[in-house]
Parts: C-alpha cells; structure tokens; sequence
C-alpha cells in the first residue's frame, strides 16, 4: 500500500460530458428517457397484472423483467442526471457501494432472466403439446428465484470484494457512476483478485446466458423452418422478435465494457457503452415488447378504450 493511507469517504465523478454546450439537451433527453423508463416498466407490469390473457410464463418473466429495469435505471439515471447540472459531482463512500451492488446485482439478474425467457419461449415453439406441463408455476417460479438469488449473491461478493480494498490516492472516478473497473484504478491495493472475480462472474454468467440463447434459437429456428404454414412462421418469429432485440442490444453493450483489454483510447466509447445498457436499455425493453408485440399491444389498446 501507497504512502498516504488514508481511507477515502467521498467519491468525485468526472460526469457523462465536460462540454457545457451540450448538457441542456443532455439533461432534458436523459429525463424524458427515465420518465418513459418509468412509465413503460411500471405499466407492463399493471397490463400483466391486470388482464389475464397475458398470466402466461412469457410475460410473467416479462414483469419480473421490467421490475429489474426499474429500479436499475433507479439506481443510476436521476445521480446522472441532477450531476449534468451539478457543479460537484460527488457520492458518498455508501452511496456508492450500494450503486455498485445494486448494478452488478440487477445486471447478472437481468442476463438470467433473458435465458429464461429463451427457454420458454423455446418450449412453447419446440413443444407446443408439452408447454402447458414443462414450463408450470413452479418451475417459473424457481427460474425467477434463482435468477434473483444468484444475482444478489454474486454482486455480494464482487462489491465486498472492491471495497476491502484501500483507496488512497485520487477519489476521482473517471465514469458518471460508481463502476468497478475505474474504481479499481483508484485503489493502491492489489486489485488482480478482484479483477479476476469480476471478469470470472461477468463471463460465467454472460457466456451461460448468451449460449443458452443462441442454443434455444438455433432450435426454434430450425423448428419454424420445418412449419407448412407461412402464418405460423410469421407468429413465431414475431413472438422471439422481440426478445432477441432486447438481448442482442444488453449483451453487446455489456461485453464490449467487460470482456476486452483495458485501453485509455475507448473510454469515451466505455461511457457511451454503459449509457446503453444501464439508461437506455431499460426504458427500451417494455418498448419494444409493447411494439413488436401483437398480445400486449391488443391489451395496451382495451387498456385505453376503459379509460
């Protein structure tokens, strides 16, 4: 350990821009962003909820997914935004262990809940005859949990990790919030352990999720091509649609932060990558069900003609 070693109490972030001229539109983009984040995830939840036409295990996956994109856009995008208009950009030591915690947890939740969502849909295309028994409350049920208990464990162990370690250099953390890997740089403690746990759970994970896709899509599409009927084609492929945007849009984003050398040349693009997935994204996912969606948007529609 360095020659100061005093323990930092407050973080100062560098922000998502430094030109001036642009944090009007920034700021007004990023609310109506979070606003329609909010709206968006907390009405597919009340749709599903509500209309029993959709208790199905698609969108019972599809609830506790807009659950996770609420709050982990809760937990990042209103900071991000009052800090474009804040002179200090500055969080506590706590405040900034729960943001990590709560990420890390919510992301590894989300990629779990995506493979699930792969896995039903390919037993309802597979094996339309057996859906009904393969894929019962219980066992949605138990998909979910242990999505969830994975996801809390894991982010339990990145975050502990992080922060046994000393940071007593610079509290400047280069990123608009608190995230692992240029935290890590602050720290003048050995930080190849925590390294190597992050990038173990983000790969073990990711790769488990994104093969677990590509397996389940590799079935269902060789299962619609063998279909007669050009409208059960149409259906089907509508159905996942929606699903492989989502999933194609988080895991690119997410890799392209994690599972790459570390360079100084992309940190721009690092910043850029992480408001994808952690801002964007989120607001995104009820979108593009909503739209590409031929169930949800019917019942979007008697939602609006009863009010």
């Amino acid at each position: 350990m360095g020659g100061n070693s005093t323990q930092a109490t407050m973080f100062e972030l560098t922000g998502l821009t430094d030109n001036t001229r642009i944090v009007p539109f920034l700021f007004t983009f990023f609310l109506i962003v979070y606003t329609v984040t909010l709206i968006g995830n907390i009405g597919m939840m009340g749709l599903v909820y509500a209309f029993s036409s959709l208790h199905t295990p698609m969108y019972y996956f599809l609830s506790f997914l807009s659950l996770v994109d609420l709050i982990y856009s809760s937990a990042i995008t209103p900071k991000m935004v009052v800090d474009l208009i804040s002179v200090k950009k500055s969080i506590s030591f706590i405040g900034c262990v729960l943001q990590i915690y709560f990420y890390a947890a919510l992301a590894s939740i989300e990629v779990l809940l995506l493979s699930s969502m792969s896995y039903d849909r390919y037993a309802a295309i597979c094996h339309p005859l057996h859906y009904v028994s393969v894929m019962t409350k219980e066992k949605c049920f138990c998909l979910v949990l242990v999505s969830f208990s994975v996801g809390l464990l894991q982010s339990l162990a990145q975050t502990s990790c992080v922060f046994s370690l000393h940071f007593c250099r610079s509290n400047l953390i280069d990123h608009f919030y608190c995230e692992i890997p240029p935290l890590l740089k602050l720290s003048c403690s050995d930080t190849f352990f925590c390294e190597v746990l992050t990038l173990f759970f983000v790969s073990t994970l990711g790769l488990y999720s994104l093969v677990s896709v590509l397996v389940s899509y590799t079935l269902i599409v060789s299962s619609i091509l063998k279909m007669k009927s050009a409208k059960g084609r149409q259906k089907a492929f509508s159905t996942c649609s929606s699903h492989l945007m989502c999933v194609s849009i988080f895991f690119i984003t997410v890799f392209f932060i994690y599972l790459r050398p570390d360079t100084r040349v992309l940190e721009k693009q690092d910043k850029v990558a992480s408001v994808f997935y952690s801002v964007v994204t989120p607001m995104l996912n009820p979108l593009i069900y909503s739209l590409r969606n031929h169930e949800v948007k019917r019942v979007v529609l008697r939602a609006m003609q009863t009010c």
